[in-house]
C-alpha cells in the first residue's frame, strides 16, 4: 500500500484515524545509524511499526526492528514521543493517520541486516552521511533528537 506524508503542509488531508507505532534509534559500535528504505513511500526512515494488543511498547520495538531489519535490539532509553496533528500520513485506501509514535534509542545485540516487505533496502549509516540521504523531516527530527544523548525525552 502506497503513503505519502504530509508535514506541517496547509495542502494535507485531516486525519480519521490515529494509531500507535514506535521507532527505533539504533546505533552500533561505530556510531553507524540503522536505517530501512521503506517500500511504501520510498523515504529511509527508523525501522517501527505498529503496536500490537499484548506486547509492551518495548516488545513493539524489538519485534519491528527485527521484522524489517533482521537485527535483534536490545532498548536502552527513550528519544522522544511524537504526536503532531500537522503530521499525517495519507494512505492510497483513503485511511488518513495522525502519526503517533514513540522513538526509543536501543543497542544491536544479535543478527544481521536483511530486507522485508516493509524494507526495500536495510544499511548501517555513518553519521556523516545522514545529511546526504532522502529522509522524511519528521524523521530526521527524531535522528537529530536521537544524538541528543544529554537531553531529556522529547515530547509533542
Amino acid at each position: 500500500m502506497a503513503r505519502t506524508d504530509y508535514f506541517e503542509n496547509p495542502e494535507a488531508p485531516r486525519a480519521n484515524s490515529i494509531v500507535i507505532a514506535v521507532s527505533a534509534f539504533v546505533l552500533d559500535d561505530d556510531e553507524q545509524l540503522l536505517m530501512i528504505r521503506r517500500t511504501d513511500n520510498g523515504y529511509y526512515a527508523l525501522p517501527g511499526g505498529r503496536h500490537e494488543l499484548g506486547e509492551t511498547m518495548t516488545q513493539t520495538v524489538v519485534r519491528e526492528t527485527e521484522e524489517e531489519t533482521g537485527i535483534t535490539v536490545e532498548v536502552t532509553s527513550l528519544v522522544g514521543i511524537y504526536s503532531n496533528p500537522d503530521h499525517v500520513l495519507a494512505y492510497d485506501d483513503g485511511e488518513v493517520r495522525q502519526e503517533f509514535s514513540i522513538c526509543f534509542r536501543a543497542r544491536p545485540v544479535a543478527g544481521s541486516p536483511r530486507t522485508s516487505d516493509e524494507s526495500s533496502e536495510v544499511v548501517w549509516v555513518p553519521r556523516e552521511d545522514i545529511a546526504g540521504i532522502d529522509i522524511h523531516p519528521s524523521i530526521r527530527l527524531r535522528i537529530e533528537h536521537g544524538f541528543r544523548l544529554d537531553a531529556p525525552p522529547y515530547y509533542t
